[in-house]
């Protein structure tokens, strides 16, 4: 049996540091943390990595303080348009949804189309429909509300009226959950979740449900789950180039998935983020904005987690 090491997410659009309060930003960390558990009881018991990254992801959801599940964006028209994936390295199949309107945890909703084999992404009201045949929860729509999420679509009317959209913080914009991880048998597997960015246009779908953009795993390479302006990464399919650029040019984890987010998304300013693990249990956690939610377990069991650039040992 191999190593074993999971990394997560939590959107690399988060608050600056004089936008919460300390105890705000530790209720963070400890959702963070309990992600992580979630995820690592599940490895350490030789469990699988797809049931890891899951559990990971359903936990992130939960919580008010991630853009996923509840405490999800607002669309512009004021509700909440949901979307996720999940990949399996070993099988190298995956499945999604997007534009759910009432799936409580749309991770669940991807694992479902994913195992059922009948599509890859269901969008709309169809999805909703499926994961409620398929017994998962469904919720209504403003369940996913909270205040933070309010105000964040006030402000970004209001950048949008000025003419100082681009100007908006990372955080005003946008921000995803995602999970990888690597199990002892030696399989990979990722998931992405997300309620896109404040104020966009009903029915815009990012990258977050889009296999090989916000998601990407195949056994013997590396996972990646991505955070930031998803057009881009839809654009430059930014999960399967860093696969691609382990698999076929020799290089490392690090160098793959600092090449795009820092070398080629940075200068252009494109804000974006990723976490990825590799068949060794090697992570990567590059962002390029103020800061990004994020953690992972290193093979040795060890917990970390992080918001701008300090990173803490649990």
């Amino acid at each position: 049996m191999g190593p074993v090491a999971l990394a997560i997410h939590g959107g690399c659009g988060v608050m600056a540091k004089l936008d919460l309060s300390e105890e705000e930003w530790a209720a963070a960390r400890v959702d963070l943390r309990r992600s992580l558990e979630a995820g690592w009881a599940i490895l350490s018991a030789g469990g699988r990595a797809l049931d890891a990254v899951e559990a990971a992801v359903v936990v992130m959801e939960d919580s008010p303080h991630f853009n996923a599940g509840h405490g999800a964006a607002l669309n512009a028209a004021g509700y909440h348009e949901l979307d996720a994936s999940i990949m399996d390295g070993e099988t190298q199949t995956g499945g999604a949804v997007a534009g759910s309107r009432h799936i409580r945890n749309p991770v669940k909703a991807a694992r479902l189309v994913m195992e059922r084999g009948e599509a890859v992404l269901l969008a709309g009201h169809a999805a909703d429909d499926y994961a409620k045949a398929g017994g998962l929860e469904v919720v209504p729509n403003s369940h996913f509300t909270t205040e933070r999420r309010v105000k964040a679509l006030a402000a970004m009317k209001e950048h949008e009226k000025q003419g100082t959209a681009a100007k908006a913080s990372e955080s005003e914009k946008h921000g995803t959950v995602g999970a990888v991880a690597l199990d002892a048998a030696g399989h990979l597997a990722a998931a992405t979740s997300t309620g896109g960015y404040n104020n966009k246009p009903e029915g815009r779908v990012g990258d977050s449900p889009i296999i090989g953009a916000g998601t990407y795993a195949r056994d013997g390479v590396c996972a990646v789950s991505g955070t930031g302006k998803g057009e881009f990464f839809i654009l430059h399919a930014v999960g399967h180039e860093v696969a691609s650029r382990v698999a076929y040019l020799g290089e490392s984890l690090e160098q793959a998935a600092s090449k795009i987010i820092i070398d080629e998304f940075q200068p252009r300013s494109i804000g974006a983020g990723l976490v990825a693990v590799d068949a060794k249990g090697n992570i990567a956690a590059p962002y390029n904005t103020d800061g990004m939610f994020r953690g992972w377990v290193t093979p040795e069991g060890k917990f970390f987690v992080g918001t701008h650039d300090k990173v803490f040992a649990l």
